[in-house]
């Protein structure tokens, strides 16, 4: 028998009470920390929500469900009805829809080239994306608002090269005019539902690369390679070897925008037209703005992540169903 098969039973003994020991807590931590800064917000949140604005003045805690029957079908219900926060939630999911979309659809074919180049190269740009990254949205709406400036951004050049007078001969600045990007006089794009989807997109393209780079980077070049050797043209290589590889990083990206953005504020109060603001606006003029309805607002936010929940359960559903037929 050699010393290595001699162990001594006090110090197995010992460690096996402290091993099991040190699980349990970890456990415990990892719980504390979750219903600290996950649970408990979320609580007081809703708790609030019940609660009941006193008129001028705070509000006080209470058990009432005015303040979602207010959102649904207004306050003066049933004298008048108004879907205005109705509105609001459905262009909260109009541009958070369309702008994650265009982000990955854009962000998708820039990937796959990134994934072909160098590694110095890729490290480049990976380096660039995640500088811009760490970019407020604050910054870069300033940014897009002084691109989109109707005074000294694009719309001036637009005019300063003929653009603009071109488009009044061939007859396209009424069609301009009728999409809400021209004026009486020349194009503009402030107020607009295009520049806050394009801001919007912009704001979350750098996400959509570095989320779908480690798939699109590990993607298998034998298999790329066969197709094309087999005839196949690069438009079906992608639609039929590397979109059925990436499909669910590919999913799991949009869903994560579409969440990201639905919590967009600044972009929409600088570029959205008023009729045309979020539910994110909504809830903080209600907790900040003039009204001070902190009930009401927690109502809002409450009913905004709920639509959020139900829209990543359905579109779960939906990836299920296709990837069961597939």
């Amino acid at each position: 028998m050699s010393t290595a098969d001699i162990t001594p039973p006090s110090v197995t003994a010992d460690a096996r009470p402290a091993r099991a020991l040190t699980l349990p807590v970890r456990s415990i931590a990892l719980w504390v920390v979750i219903v600290t800064f996950c649970v408990v917000p979320f609580v007081l949140v809703l708790a609030i929500s019940f609660g009941q604005k006193i008129e001028g003045a705070a509000w006080e805690w209470a058990i009432t469900g005015e303040n979602y029957l207010r959102f649904f079908v207004g306050a003066d219900w049933p004298n008048t009805t108004t879907t205005l926060y109705l509105n609001r939630l459905y262009y909260s999911l109009y541009y958070a829809v369309i702008a994650s979309v265009i982000a990955v659809l854009t962000a998708f074919p820039f990937t796959y080239f990134l994934t072909r180049m160098s590694r110095a190269a890729q490290s480049r740009w990976l380096v660039f994306l995640l500088a811009t990254m760490s970019l407020s949205e604050v910054f870069i709406v300033m940014g897009w608002d002084i691109l989109l400036s109707n005074r000294s951004g694009l719309p001036m050049v637009l005019r300063e090269i003929g653009v603009t007078q071109w488009l009044k001969d061939v007859g396209w600045f009424t069609q301009l005019r009728e999409w809400g990007l021209a004026n009486p006089r020349d194009v503009k794009f402030k107020t607009s539902v295009v520049a806050t989807i394009l801001t919007m997109s912009y704001l979350v393209w750098p996400y959509a690369v570095i989320l779908m780079y480690p798939a699109l980077s590990r993607l298998d070049q034998s298999m790329v390679e066969a197709a094309r050797t087999m005839g196949a043209g690069p438009w079906t290589v992608v639609r039929t070897v590397v979109l059925p590889t990436v499909r669910m990083p590919l999913i799991g990206t949009l869903f994560l925008l579409f969440v990201f953005l639905l919590g967009s504020y600044v972009t929409i109060t600088v570029f959205a037209d008023p009729s045309k603001q979020t539910l994110a606006v909504s809830v903080y003029e209600a907790v900040r703005g003039s009204t001070l309805n902190a009930p009401f607002g927690a109502a809002q936010a409450i009913i905004l992540l709920i639509t959020g929940a139900i829209c990543l359960w359905l579109g779960q559903v939906l990836v299920n169903r296709t990837g069961a037929k597939a």
